[in-house]
């Protein structure tokens, strides 16, 4: 009998950094977390010539460095974590590092790596390792390189710490990259905390020493309110909301908090939670140090909610574009008295030394089974508790405003009878009769006000259903259905080819591009409720237009719409809401398309067209549709008036008010040059 071992070629190295941590910034962060396991107070990440082939990255930190068996039976050692020994580190810090998988990606950007390190307990050593990744291109197992630890002497002044020399970079990183990675940084180990013994990582690229800055500024006094929630080991929780004062204004119990729950305890570790909500109104700014200005621009690089774990960052919870508690969906859903990521910044922090949260293996946050959902679920109650007292104190306050306004009314009427009375007798008939008519017509005023808000308020309704059924499709339905019909293709074509073809090729075809336009309207529903696309800004028209169609491509092309843009040279713009000007478009293209299937139009065409004079933009859409029928030109722009079965007649109504608000005009022809309708919108321009 022989004895065996498992063996692995160099190819798993590979497959095992790249292929499970493609992105660089990921990869280097996790070397910074092993200066943090070290007890590092400061870790520097240095990048040279990085935006080039052949250049190098060198991480310095001040920690407890390593010894030989620390560099052999850890540093080396991939698949094995440091957490997993469960004790906490001279400083008391709960080790976060990964099981190498991550160090290994980051290690393997260049063609060498040289580990510098001198530890705590042997004040007169230092130790060297060069890895040299060409070494092991021609070898069939990893074990065949050997690697040598070089023992020297150091002075008696050398500080304790580790260098990580990663020499002749693979591939360039990229700007973005170092944003991503300076970012990620900063944010590392709870900046937001106020321990000035905590760990202080750095980059070294001057260029994004802004966004140091921005986090050092810290508004959190500037916060309207400040959410502060716990919950403890057993599953208890309890909130309080402090105003900008910090003189509390609500208190939660666990029932509170829980009132909407079937389950009443949290499964998860206890937590602490703080959310500052900031107000970005002239009003509320009008007595602070600080301007809209600045506190905007840091929680635009800021905002959101950043989940930390024994003390570290856990990616990519508040990183942006990742909502993990759904905060900006529930504000479109019932935007009254709840913040965005935008208008709010948060931490969720925990300690978990059994591991109870499970990472996913490419660190790309935690599995979420049980604790994860009891912990989300803890944040997101503690929200909603908080926006139902804040609703509750505006209805209030609304209450007390609508009781007062008749009030006023009657005083002001009598004071203006009392005004009349004390006139002249021979004025006094034509000031009555001047005093009735007034009244008479803010009566209809206000009568069409009514009706004008429970219009949009409908719309208002559709609108936030519309969006909750595109964030819930885009989910698991489609997925699923997805799966299910490359399943279906597969084991048909295994089971018969020729069957296949001739009886569920088409039908399954035709679920896949029903599934994409679905996919299409899904995404593009939440674009156009993007809280950034409501500011005033720089919009270039021709980019949104192009931007517009590209989203509709799929289900243009699956309704056999040929597009057809006719541009202007020059890109034109204005400075307004990018959702203004996509809701023009939009509504447009909306109704060439219902015009299409109501008319049952073939070879169908849809022509978007710009011109320039002087500094009007002229934009038409038209297309060969049955046009203007059955409704008056003139009554199209009204709401409510429409000839589509099922219609709001609101589309239009939208476009004719965005574009008024825009200082431009509207108007439209019957039948155009394709046939159909053509609807010109005129708009002031700023330039081209």
């Amino acid at each position: 009998m022989s004895t065996v071992q498992i063996r692995f070629a160099p190819d798993i190295l590979r497959r095992l950094g790249e292929e499970l941590n493609p992105s660089p910034d990921k990869g280097l962060l996790e070397l910074v977390k092993n200066a943090y396991d070290a007890d590092a107070r400061k870790c520097t990440v240095e990048l040279m010539n990085t935006d080039q082939l052949g250049g190098s990255v060198r991480v310095v930190d001040n920690g407890d460095g390593m010894d030989a068996n620390g560099i052999e039976r850890g540093w080396l050692v991939l698949g094995r974590s440091e957490k997993s020994t469960g004790s906490p580190t001279r400083l008391g810090r709960i080790p976060v590092g990964s099981k190498g998988l991550g160090r290994l990606a980051a290690l393997r950007m260049g063609a060498r790596v040289l580990l510098t390190t001198r530890p705590k307990q042997e004040k007169a050593t230092q130790y060297d390792l060069l890895i040299d990744w060409d070494e092991y291109e021609d070898v069939e197992v990893i074990d065949d390189v050997a690697l040598t630890i070089e023992k020297s002497h150091r002075a008696s002044d050398v500080h304790p710490g580790t260098q990580i020399l990663i020499e002749d970079l693979r591939t360039k990183i990229g700007r973005m990259d170092v944003k991503r990675l300076a970012r990620s940084l900063i944010l590392l180990a709870d900046p937001f905390g106020d321990d000035p013994r905590g760990f202080k990582p750095t980059l070294a690229a001057p260029e994004f020493s802004d966004l140091e800055d921005l986090v050092r500024k810290r508004y959190f006094d500037d916060a309207e309110y400040h959410l502060r929630a716990r919950v403890n080991s057993r599953g208890h929780a309890r909130a309080s909301v402090l105003d900008w004062q910090g003189k509390r204004v609500f208190a939660a119990t666990h029932d509170d908090l829980t009132s909407q729950r079937q389950h009443k305890l949290y499964e998860c570790p206890a937590t602490q939670f703080d959310l500052w909500v900031f107000l970005l109104q002239h009003s509320t700014f009008s007595t602070r140090r600080s301007s809209i200005g600045e506190v905007r621009e840091w929680l635009q690089e800021f905002g959101g909610v950043h989940l930390y774990r024994n003390g570290i960052k856990v990616e990519p919870y508040g990183s942006p574009g990742h909502d993990w508690l759904d905060i900006d969906l529930r504000r479109v859903q019932s935007p009254e008295e709840r913040p965005g990521t935008n208008t709010s910044i948060g931490r969720v922090r925990f300690c978990d030394t059994s591991d109870v949260l499970v990472e996913k293996t490419d660190r790309s946050g935690f599995i979420e089974g049980e604790a994860f959902a009891g912990l989300k679920s803890f944040a997101q109650d503690a929200m909603e508790w908080m926006a139902r007292k804040r609703l509750e104190e505006a209805e209030k306050r609304r209450a007390s405003e609508r009781a007062a306004a008749p009030k006023r009314a009657r005083k002001a009427k009598r004071d203006l009878d009392q005004a009349i009375e004390n006139t002249p007798k021979a004025v006094r008939p034509a000031l009555q009769a001047a005093a009735e008519a007034y009244d008479r017509s803010r009566e209809r005023e206000a009568q069409q006000l009514r009706k004008e808000i429970q219009l949009y308020r409908t719309l208002s309704t559709a609108g936030i259903t519309a969006v909750t059924f595109a964030h819930e499709s885009s989910g698991n339905p489609l997925k699923i259905i997805r799966q299910a019909v490359m399943t279906i293709e597969r084991r048909a074509k295994e089971e018969s080819a020729e069957f296949y073809v001739k009886k569920l090729e088409k039908p399954v075809a035709s679920i896949s591009q029903a599934t994409g336009r679905l996919a299409v309207l899904g995404d593009a529903t939440l674009k156009l409720v993007d809280h950034d696309k409501r500011r005033a800004s720089r919009v270039d028209i021709h980019d949104v237009i192009s931007g517009i169609l590209n989203t509709f491509e799929p289900f243009l092309r699956g309704r056999d719409v040929v597009v057809r843009m006719d541009l202007v040279a020059g890109s034109p713009y204005l400075r307004a809401s990018q959702a203004a000007v996509e809701s023009i478009i939009t509504n447009l293209i909306n109704n060439s398309l219902a015009a299409f299937e109501r008319a049952s139009t073939t070879k169908r065409m849809l022509v978007v067209r710009t011109a320039v004079n002087a500094d009007i933009l002229t934009m038409s859409i038209l297309d060969n549709g049955p046009g203007i029928e059955g409704i008056s030109k003139s009554d199209i722009w009204l709401p409510g008036q429409t000839t589509r079965r099922n219609g709001t007649g609101l589309g239009l109504t939208i476009v004719r008010d965005a574009v008024r608000d825009m200082g431009g005009q509207v108007d439209a022809i019957e039948h155009g040059a394709l046939g159909g309708a053509e609807i010109f919108v005129e708009l002031p321009i700023l330039g081209v």
